[in-house]
Protein backbone atom coordinates (compact mmCIF):
# COMPACT_ATOMS: atom_id res chain seq x y z
CA UNK A 1 0.00 0.00 0.00
CA UNK A 2 1.22 3.51 -0.65
CA UNK A 3 2.59 5.17 2.00
CA UNK A 4 2.37 9.34 1.88
CA UNK A 5 6.43 10.00 3.74
CA UNK A 6 8.11 13.54 4.37
CA UNK A 7 11.23 14.03 2.27
CA UNK A 8 14.33 14.39 4.09
CA UNK A 9 15.85 17.05 1.83
CA UNK A 10 18.89 14.29 0.64
CA UNK A 11 18.22 14.84 -2.78
CA UNK A 12 19.04 10.44 -3.74
CA UNK A 13 17.33 9.57 -0.38
CA UNK A 14 14.16 11.09 -1.53
CA UNK A 15 14.21 9.71 -5.29
CA UNK A 16 14.62 6.29 -3.88
CA UNK A 17 12.11 6.59 -1.54
CA UNK A 18 10.22 8.26 -4.74
CA UNK A 19 11.04 5.18 -6.46
CA UNK A 20 9.69 3.03 -3.89
CA UNK A 21 6.34 4.81 -3.68
CA UNK A 22 5.65 5.03 -7.42
CA UNK A 23 6.42 1.18 -7.49
CA UNK A 24 3.95 0.64 -4.32
CA UNK A 25 1.13 2.78 -5.38
CA UNK A 26 1.03 1.02 -8.89
CA UNK A 27 0.94 -2.41 -7.46
CA UNK A 28 -1.53 -4.43 -8.57
CA UNK A 29 -3.08 -1.35 -11.18
CA UNK A 30 -3.01 -2.71 -14.90
CA UNK A 31 -5.22 0.61 -16.13
CA UNK A 32 -2.11 2.81 -17.93
CA UNK A 33 -4.23 5.90 -18.29
CA UNK A 34 -4.26 5.29 -14.01
CA UNK A 35 -0.95 4.70 -13.43
CA UNK A 36 0.36 7.61 -15.36
CA UNK A 37 -2.37 9.90 -13.47
CA UNK A 38 -0.78 9.08 -10.12
CA UNK A 39 2.82 8.93 -11.21
CA UNK A 40 2.84 12.29 -12.42
CA UNK A 41 0.97 13.55 -9.45
CA UNK A 42 3.17 12.10 -7.78
CA UNK A 43 6.56 13.45 -9.77
CA UNK A 44 4.80 17.06 -9.10
CA UNK A 45 4.54 16.35 -5.46
CA UNK A 46 8.24 15.67 -4.89
CA UNK A 47 9.70 17.64 -7.37
CA UNK A 48 10.49 21.50 -7.18
CA UNK A 49 11.09 24.16 -9.42
CA UNK A 50 8.85 22.46 -12.19
CA UNK A 51 6.09 24.32 -14.60
CA UNK A 52 5.06 20.73 -16.06
CA UNK A 53 5.51 17.29 -15.17
CA UNK A 54 3.44 14.54 -17.25
CA UNK A 55 3.31 11.56 -19.92
CA UNK A 56 3.12 11.50 -24.02
CA UNK A 57 1.82 8.40 -25.50
CA UNK A 58 3.21 7.09 -28.94
CA UNK A 59 -0.10 6.63 -31.11
CA UNK A 60 -0.46 6.24 -34.82
CA UNK A 61 2.97 7.27 -35.11
CA UNK A 62 3.21 10.27 -33.15
CA UNK A 63 3.58 11.38 -29.51
CA UNK A 64 0.00 12.37 -28.55
CA UNK A 65 -0.78 14.04 -24.57
CA UNK A 66 -1.63 11.78 -21.93
CA UNK A 67 -2.02 12.71 -18.12
CA UNK A 68 -0.20 15.50 -16.77
CA UNK A 69 0.08 18.06 -14.06
CA UNK A 70 0.16 21.57 -15.35
CA UNK A 71 -0.68 24.34 -17.97
CA UNK A 72 -2.25 22.96 -21.24
CA UNK A 73 0.11 21.04 -23.87
CA UNK A 74 0.70 20.64 -27.03
CA UNK A 75 -1.20 17.64 -27.83
CA UNK A 76 1.15 15.79 -30.78
CA UNK A 77 4.52 15.43 -31.33
CA UNK A 78 6.04 13.84 -33.98
CA UNK A 79 8.56 11.69 -34.42
CA UNK A 80 11.89 13.21 -34.31
CA UNK A 81 10.14 16.72 -33.04
CA UNK A 82 11.22 19.14 -30.07
CA UNK A 83 12.87 17.22 -27.17
CA UNK A 84 9.80 14.65 -26.67
CA UNK A 85 10.13 13.60 -30.34
CA UNK A 86 14.07 13.14 -30.15
CA UNK A 87 13.91 11.23 -27.08
CA UNK A 88 11.79 8.95 -29.02
CA UNK A 89 13.85 8.95 -32.39
CA UNK A 90 17.18 7.97 -30.10
CA UNK A 91 15.51 6.38 -27.53
CA UNK A 92 17.44 8.07 -24.83
CA UNK A 93 17.10 10.35 -22.18
CA UNK A 94 16.92 13.97 -23.36
CA UNK A 95 18.52 16.54 -20.55
CA UNK A 96 18.68 19.81 -21.74
CA UNK A 97 19.74 22.58 -19.66
CA UNK A 98 18.26 25.85 -22.02
CA UNK A 99 15.34 24.82 -24.37
CA UNK A 100 15.88 28.04 -26.26
CA UNK A 101 19.38 26.81 -27.43
CA UNK A 102 17.81 23.33 -28.19
CA UNK A 103 16.67 22.97 -32.22
CA UNK A 104 13.71 22.91 -33.26
CA UNK A 105 12.33 22.89 -29.54
CA UNK A 106 8.42 23.19 -29.32
CA UNK A 107 7.49 25.63 -26.77
CA UNK A 108 3.95 24.77 -25.14
CA UNK A 109 5.06 27.39 -22.16
CA UNK A 110 6.72 30.74 -22.62
CA UNK A 111 8.20 30.04 -18.62
CA UNK A 112 10.13 26.97 -19.67
CA UNK A 113 13.87 26.87 -19.73
CA UNK A 114 15.45 23.41 -19.28
CA UNK A 115 13.56 20.23 -19.71
CA UNK A 116 13.81 16.33 -19.07
CA UNK A 117 12.35 13.94 -21.27
CA UNK A 118 12.90 10.38 -20.29
CA UNK A 119 11.76 7.56 -22.89
CA UNK A 120 9.46 4.60 -22.00
CA UNK A 121 10.14 1.22 -23.86
CA UNK A 122 7.64 -1.81 -23.48
CA UNK A 123 10.28 -4.71 -24.95
CA UNK A 124 12.25 -2.15 -26.93
CA UNK A 125 9.04 -0.93 -28.21
CA UNK A 126 8.36 3.04 -28.01
CA UNK A 127 5.23 3.75 -25.79
CA UNK A 128 5.93 7.23 -24.98
CA UNK A 129 7.77 9.68 -22.82
CA UNK A 130 7.90 11.01 -19.32
CA UNK A 131 8.42 14.62 -19.78
CA UNK A 132 9.29 17.56 -17.44
CA UNK A 133 9.46 21.11 -17.48
CA UNK A 134 11.26 23.66 -15.27
CA UNK A 135 11.09 27.38 -15.46
CA UNK A 136 15.00 27.09 -14.05
CA UNK A 137 18.03 27.24 -15.84
CA UNK A 138 19.81 24.09 -16.14
CA UNK A 139 17.43 22.29 -13.49
CA UNK A 140 18.11 18.84 -13.92
CA UNK A 141 21.43 16.85 -13.07
CA UNK A 142 22.60 13.77 -13.83
CA UNK A 143 21.05 12.58 -10.26
CA UNK A 144 17.85 13.62 -11.50
CA UNK A 145 18.48 11.92 -14.71
CA UNK A 146 19.71 8.46 -13.02
CA UNK A 147 16.11 8.47 -10.70
CA UNK A 148 13.64 9.87 -13.35
CA UNK A 149 15.37 6.64 -15.27
CA UNK A 150 14.39 4.15 -12.56
CA UNK A 151 11.59 6.05 -12.12
CA UNK A 152 10.15 5.23 -16.01
CA UNK A 153 12.00 1.71 -15.11
CA UNK A 154 9.87 1.25 -12.38
CA UNK A 155 6.57 2.27 -14.90
CA UNK A 156 7.49 -0.07 -17.31
CA UNK A 157 7.38 -3.03 -15.41
CA UNK A 158 3.59 -1.98 -14.58
CA UNK A 159 2.76 -0.80 -18.01
CA UNK A 160 3.79 -4.18 -19.05
CA UNK A 161 2.26 -5.99 -16.40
Amino acid sequence: MFQSTAYSGQKEKDYQLLVKQVDALSEGEHDHTALLANASALLNQFLTDVNWVGFYVWKEDELVLGPFQGLPACIRIGYGKGVCGTAIKEKATQRIADVHAFPGHIACDGATNSEIVVPILLNETIYGVLDIDSPNSDRFDEVDQTYLEQFVHVLEKHLAG
